[in-house]
């Protein structure tokens, strides 16, 4: 008996997209094939808070990709809250975002499919599938910078919450009545553990005359408002005690926060990115001392490992545009399945037209 005739399995499409990373300082966009490659990339000034200048800065950085490559849809990473179904930038921090209907807008101006999302969701899900937590099938990414953000990425799939705003780690309370946070809260985990705690706590040093800060107080000329956490960073790399020191104390209060993340979610893989996570081992040695021991169940189950963003800051785009890539591939069965529908609405009409 024959073997039956199987139907070609027809080739997986994979389209060229635009991821487009928006912070409060910078635009960065970029060209990124299906496996995670950037073959193209630009970078401009955030346009100050304006949300139509930010906009047209997003359709003359797509149409300028257009020129050279073809690409099928666009993604965007944007700082701020964004609704669940990944069209309404909801509040945004850094820009005048306020119940923005950003995907409507740059849609109606590319004509390709767009999709948005929070910006270090698509941070996440770059680092999970092309970066430091690719062959996991559970990642927790946490972005140090001016505060804490993150996501969980389960089988390359963000967890965004009911409302699309899971993973606002940076505003879980640790201490009672601590640091007031700009949220509204005191005592916030980002006060302790981010880029701002860690400028704060040498500002202070130095503005009391602490003996100890005489090398930081040196790089700014007596000026405390002038210091930055880059600068900090280097100079611990210099060798600097204090520097040192003040790494290792956020250090120690991620390492906290973690367990308590990894007592909530039990991930697989812990990935560490932002601008503070560029002091390295400075950093993540005492975040991992102190990960094991506030860890839960600690000596009798597999503790994640805990590792360093490895796309630095293209990880928003790659994100977004492999975001992106799943709407082209949506947009383009439906499209597909329109076509079938009415070549079908002609035959029958064709049909009726022929009976007497």
């Amino acid at each position: 008996m024959p073997e039956p005739t199987r139907r070609p399995r027809t080739a997986r499409w994979d389209p060229l997209t635009v991821g487009i990373d928006i912070g409060g300082s910078k635009v960065l966009a970029g060209v990124v094939d299906q496996a995670g490659k950037v073959l193209a990339t630009e970078q401009r000034a955030t346009p100050g808070r304006s949300v139509l200048a930010v906009e047209e800065t997003i359709v003359e950085m797509v149409q300028g990709f257009e020129q050279t490559y073809d690409v099928a849809a666009v993604g965007i990473g944007a700082a701020g809250f964004v609704d669940a179904t990944r069209s309404v930038v909801t509040f945004s921090p850094h820009l005048a975002w306020r119940d923005e209907p950003l995907r409507a807008a740059i849609a109606d101006r590319v004509k390709l499919p767009v999709v948005v999302d929070n910006d270090a969701n698509a941070a996440a899900l770059a680092e999970s599938r092309f970066g430091a937590g690719a062959g996991h099938r559970l990642v927790l990414c946490v972005t140090l910078g001016t505060g804490i953000g993150g996501a969980l990425v389960i089988d390359h799939r963000v967890f965004r919450g009911a409302n699309g705003m899971a993973g606002e780690f940076g505003h879980i309370q640790v201490v009672e009545d601590g640091h007031r946070c700009p949220c509204g809260n005191r005592g916030c985990w980002e006060q302790y553990a981010s880029g701002n705690a860690l400028v704060r706590e040498a500002r202070e040093l130095i503005l009391a005359g602490s003996p100890h800060a005489h090398r930081l107080s040196e790089l700014v000329g007596g000026d405390p408002a002038q210091l930055t956490g880059p600068q900090i960073t280097q100079a611990a790399r210099d060798g600097d005690p204090l520097s040192v020191e003040l790494l290792s104390d956020i250090g120690r209060w991620l390492g906290v926060g973690l367990a308590g993340m990894a007592a909530a979610f039990d991930p697989g893989c812990i990935v560490v990115g932002g601008g503070v996570s560029a002091a390295g081992d400075l950093l993540l040695v005492p975040t991992r001392e102190a990960f094991s021991r506030a860890l839960v169940g600690r000596g009798y189950r597999v503790e994640p490992p805990i590792v360093a963003a490895a796309l630095g800051p293209s990880a928003g785009f790659i994100g977004a545009a492999d975001m992106a890539r799943s709407a082209a591939r949506r947009s383009r069965r439906t499209r597909g399945r329109s076509k079938r529908l009415a070549r079908v609405r002609r035959a029958l009409e064709e049909r009726a037209g022929e009976r007497p």
